[in-house]
């Protein structure tokens, strides 16, 4: 028989489970309350103290799971590569290369890709890019690992779509993951969504149409 724990009759491991649901619950409404004043209030204006007042934690909980601000930016970053659906966006991206027969069909998902994922994802970069720029070393060590990593995923892609031969010839993989990096950045998408007002389905057209006439030449 499980072992109870001050004559509960509930098990240490059913209490322990408990904590953990806990927490994790906290650590979600932690980065969903940072998100919010983050992008809302801007990185040098918005404290550690006024994020776990938000989120209903002590300002060490927040220290403890995410090390301060530029840690709870980085969690905020890491998450909204995920998308907004139940298969993280690569993962999905992923699958959309091994099994498409279409080059030009292919075009059209990652632009819906990028659809989803720049509402989501580009706010969050142009807050790092503004924190760098204010002279924040720890912001300008982490825009470097973001577009680090976002290079090498473009470079993942265009290897994988190379390998499919959907592509014009004469392009070489860092020719190819130039025009996917250059087509992601959040620059584009703060000119055209967040400046001109455009609405993300026709961004994400946008981008179909410009990976297209560049990789495919047709």
């Amino acid at each position: 028989m499980p072992q109870a724990v001050n004559g509960s009759g509930r098990p240490r491991g059913y209490d322990a489970s408990r904590r953990r649901q806990r927490a994790e619950a906290s650590r979600r409404e932690v980065l969903a309350q940072a998100r919010e004043l983050l992008l809302s209030q801007g990185f040098g204006a918005t404290t550690v103290a006024q994020i776990a007042r938000a989120a209903g934690v002590s300002a060490e909980f927040v220290y403890k799971n995410f090390g301060g601000k530029p840690g709870l930016v980085r969690a905020i970053w890491d998450q909204s590569l995920l998308g907004s659906g139940d298969v993280p966006a690569e993962q999905r991206s992923d699958t959309a290369q091994a099994e498409a027969t279409d080059p030009h069909a292919l075009m059209e998902q990652f632009g819906r890709f990028v659809a989803e994922i720049s509402p989501i994802g580009s706010p969050v970069q142009l807050l790092i890019r503004d924190a760098a720029a204010s002279g924040d070393d720890e912001m300008a060590a982490l825009l470097g690992d973001v577009d680090d990593a976002r290079y090498r995923r473009m470079l993942h892609n265009a290897r994988q779509v190379l390998a499919r031969g959907f592509l014009r010839p004469g392009l070489s993989e860092t020719d190819v993951a130039d025009v996917f990096f250059a087509s992601t950045t959040a620059e584009l998408y703060e000119s055209l969504v967040l400046k001109r007002g455009w609405p993300p389905e026709r961004f994400g057209q946008f981008i179909a149409r410009t990976l297209e006439a560049n990789l495919l030449g047709t």
